[in-house]
């Protein structure tokens, strides 16, 4: 492509050249309603909706980097910055937390990282993978992928299952003020080894078997935009998500009592499904590509990196903070995401994907979203 014809960080912004991008309107209707009008509630619903066209550009800045990179590369940078909207979230509600006396406020906030590191992986691997096997689907009747990559990321995610259940049921078998304590220091420690194993993993995929993440290449891409614009439109929309998530999270509380939603909805359902849009479109998009490789090493391997990278992070920096967030999640949160592994795993075992496991994994989602929708 040539020089000229390149498009540049603010024309990637722009309503004409994406469609979404009509509603970064939303983002000076959140600066009115919460420094001007203060009303927490609609600053809340125009701050998830500013975040859904941030996180698509931060998703389209990182593929224009990603392009210039294997696809295996290309699907971690992918999920890393995918996943930006959502660490962002999950740190400044745990700063709110640790600045909170009140101990049910500063339950709330812990319990809506918990829940939105569940509705990551959730969305990650039934909503998101979901999407692309349909949409790849209806493009092309069968598509394969790097068997590889499924049983590494699975192997990986049904190791963070373990941690998830095992706090969970070490606190209901010893209980009391003892059982709290201990949860916590189980948390830690897993935390670190969660960590390392993650550590390993990259040396393992990068290092050591980057052979096995090969792939032929027959999906070149030329990029659209210079690396120097696509680093800008990537700072610039991170700056304004982490604004946007700040406003969320002051606001976040007055919206739950006003509209009368379950704090399991807002953090599993409604945080995940915006912040996670970057995984949303980048996925799908390049699924319709007939790139399904990169397609799921931004689907599986972002709730990879959430389960063995980020949750355990936020545990680390909730200790550092003083803030008593442990792995001991709810047990529907608990299940939901250990099912969730187990089908995906199933789905995904054979390499080859279709329209129709597509729809299996989008039916498990729309069951998992209605119970938690109604839970109380």
């Amino acid at each position: 492509m040539n020089m000229e014809e390149r498009v540049s960080w603010l024309r990637a912004m722009d309503p004409r050249d994406t469609k979404l991008n009509i509603l970064l309107f939303a983002l000076p209707i959140t600066v009115y309603f919460n420094y001007v009008e203060e009303n927490h509630s609609m600053a809340f619903f125009f701050s998830l909706v500013s975040i859904m066209p941030l996180a698509f550009l931060m998703g389209r800045a990182t593929e224009e980097i990603a392009l210039r990179t294997s696809e295996s590369l290309g699907g971690l940078l992918n999920a890393t910055f995918g996943n930006a909207a959502e660490l962002i979230i999950a740190v400044l509600l745990i700063l709110e937390a640790s600045k909170v006396a009140d101990p049910e406020t500063q339950s709330f906030f812990i319990h809506l990282v918990q829940a939105s590191l569940i509705g990551s992986i959730l969305g990650n691997l039934l909503l998101v993978m979901g999407l692309a096997f349909v949409w790849g689907g209806i493009h092309h009747s069968e598509q394969k992928y790097s068997e590889t990559q499924v049983s590494s990321n699975g192997s990986l995610l049904l190791l963070s299952m373990i941690v998830l259940v095992i706090p969970t049921v070490f606190h209901s078998s010893v209980g009391g003020d003892v059982g709290d304590s201990r949860v916590q220091d189980l948390s830690h420690i897993a935390a670190v080894i969660l960590l390392l194993v993650y550590g390993l993993f990259l040396f393992f995929q990068f290092r050591t078997h980057v052979h096995l993440f090969a792939t032929d290449g027959s999906h070149h891409e030329e990029p659209e935009m210079t690396q120097r614009d696509s680093i800008i439109l990537l700072v610039v929309a991170t700056v304004l998500v982490s604004w946007m998530a700040e406003i969320l999270v002051h606001s976040v509380e007055s919206a739950a009592e006003e509209f009368g939603l379950p704090h399991l909805f807002i953090g599993v359902i409604l945080l995940p499904l915006f912040g996670n849009a970057a995984e949303h479109f980048t996925a799908v998009t390049v699924a319709g590509k007939d790139k399904m490789d990169l397609s799921f090493a931004i689907s599986m391997g972002s709730s990879t990196q959430i389960a063995v990278f980020i949750a355990p992070l936020m545990v680390i920096i909730a200790w550092l903070v003083g803030v008593p967030l442990t792995f001991e999640f709810g047990i529907l949160e608990t299940v939901s995401a250990f099912l969730a592994v187990l089908i995906v795993n199933s789905i995904a075992a054979d390499g080859k994907s279709n329209w129709l496991e597509g729809a299996m994994l989008l039916s498990s989602y729309a069951v998992l979203a209605a119970a938690f929708l109604f839970h109380p």
